[in-house]
């Protein structure tokens, strides 16, 4: 069966999130049922690079599927997209890969944007898009306190409750916090993350952010290993997965 790669943005607002569940609309259900409808109602499973919160967006998903004939890429990519009205959804690119290729076990990197948007009027357009927080926040003090989160630790302090991962242990390449205009930008990657983990590192320089933290808060709660040591979750709708990375060839 050939397989294809496909590049996908949503707003995650409606949905349940990335993954098929029972109690509501997800991105894999409606990706799934536009490709049923591609191939005259045969069932094709769909597979990301990463399963994606109730809530958070994606700009650079990757997902892959195999369908039962072959087919142009710029078909396929045509096709989801007309079957995939009228949600949120877009298919941007579409390209046959070959079977060795996995969405998820393939890559090597994910990254993620994390918007706040730091004024003291709400915001009108974006009010599902960003985090809304109504006072000046230290943007200085915020890079002070990621810097600590940098490297190969043990993240179990920023770890959900119901993560699934192995092993608390990941590697933080990169956590980047920059203002523009209104909004601050966080830009993490890592070649992985645990489950909630941007939007509790996020919470947590928040706190930084405001003045209720210091910059070596953020290392001691690090260090404690112990998820109450932590700031809170962040919401979920100023959350992006922005790109993901797979060796060349």
């Amino acid at each position: 069966m050939p397989r294809y790669r496909l590049l996908v943005e949503y707003d995650g607002t409606p949905f349940v999130g990335w993954q098929r569940q029972d109690n509501g609309a997800s991105v894999q259900g409606v990706l799934e049922h536009a490709a049923a409808r591609l191939c005259g109602g045969t069932a094709i499973a769909v597979y990301a690079a990463g399963r994606t919160d109730a809530g958070v967006h994606a700009l650079g998903q990757v997902a892959h599927l195999d369908l039962p004939r072959e087919y142009g890429a710029d078909t396929v990519r045509d096709a989801l997209n007309f079957h995939l009205k009228p949600h949120p959804v877009t298919v941007v690119t579409a390209e046959r890969v070959t079977d060795a290729f996995h969405a998820r076990f393939s890559a090597t990197g994910r990254s993620y944007l994390y918007r706040i948007f730091s004024r003291r009027s709400a915001p009108a357009l974006d009010r599902h898009r960003t985090w809304w927080v109504p006072v000046d926040l230290n943007v200085e003090a915020m890079a002070a306190g990621a810097r600590q989160l940098l490297g190969h630790h043990d993240f179990t302090t920023f770890r959900a409750s119901e993560c699934q991962a192995q092993s608390p242990v990941k590697t933080l390449d990169r956590l980047d916090i920059v203002r523009q205009g209104d909004e601050i930008h966080i830009v993490a990657e890592a070649r992985s993350f645990l489950h909630h983990q941007v939007r509790n590192m996020v919470g947590t320089l928040k706190l930084v952010g405001d003045g209720r933290w210091t910059p070596d808060d953020v290392g001691r709660a690090l260090a404690a290993r112990d998820r109450s040591r932590g700031g809170p979750t962040a919401p979920a709708g100023g959350l992006y997965l922005t790109g993901v990375s797979y060796r060349a060839g």
